[in-house]
């Protein structure tokens, strides 16, 4: 289907929301992600198609991605193009897709655990959450790399989400945690029951590297559900 390029907003640093419209509603779960296919002039070898996790809510007027650019050397020509995406420009969209969503049972105790931009699927949760005012038993741990790379409190604020933040690599200045996310942190943050569900959502080695640890600490593999974002590294 097609979409509009509506408007984007700055969120952190080099961290950027883009806004689209469409044309008839988007039938889709908060937590989902789309390919976005958007031609441009001298195309990488990477082409011109791209996964990402839609940002927004159900509950949002317009869809929204959210993503990070590298740097002109670092981040790839369709990265480029985004970033200069003019309004009611079109690009081509998929329908939205994955299990990357929220269980039937309400009751159920979830951990989220978002490693830098793997934080978007979880404020479309959040931001739905808070919308239809359904009520979940949740803590979230937020890895970054800087201070400055931190997003989306004002929605943590809405849904009453007190985020557990690390940083990788801080400033002086900063005065919360320290150091990368591990299966020790998560434990530490929530002993899980045979119910609780832990989210995870980040760097591809990042959730493939927790996954491991904490099946070895005794997570069962149907407790664990992960979404990994390719070519981003590690927090």
């Amino acid at each position: 289907m097609k979409v509009t390029f509506d408007h984007s907003r700055d969120e952190a640093g080099n961290i950027r929301t883009f806004f689209f419209r469409t044309e008839q509603a988007v039938d889709y779960t908060a937590g989902q992600y789309i390919q976005l296919t958007l031609k441009h002039h001298r195309a990488d070898k990477r082409g011109i198609k791209r996964w990402f996790t839609l940002s927004s809510s159900p509950t949002d007027e317009l869809l929204s991605i959210t993503t990070k650019f590298e740097g002109k050397g670092q981040s790839s020509s369709f990265k480029k193009a985004l970033f200069k995406l003019k309004p009611d420009n079109e690009l081509v969209m998929s329908a939205p897709m994955g299990d990357f969503v929220l269980p039937k049972l309400i009751q159920t105790p979830l951990v989220f655990v978002a490693g830098g931009i793997g934080i978007t699927p979880f404020h479309s949760i959040l931001t739905w959450l808070t919308a239809t005012k359904e009520q979940r038993p949740i803590k979230l741990l937020y890895g970054v790399y800087t201070e400055d790379e931190i997003v989306f409190q004002e929605t943590f604020d809405k849904a009453g989400i007190k985020p557990t933040i690390v940083v990788s690599n801080p400033s002086p200045a900063w005065g919360g945690q320290r150091g990368r996310i591990s299966a020790e942190l998560i434990l530490g943050l929530e002993k899980p029951s045979e119910d609780t569900l832990v989210y995870v959502s980040g760097p591809e080695t990042m959730v493939e590297q927790l996954e491991k640890d904490l099946a070895k600490a005794g997570l069962k593999k149907h407790q664990f559900v992960g979404d990994y974002f390719p070519n981003y590294t590690d927090i």
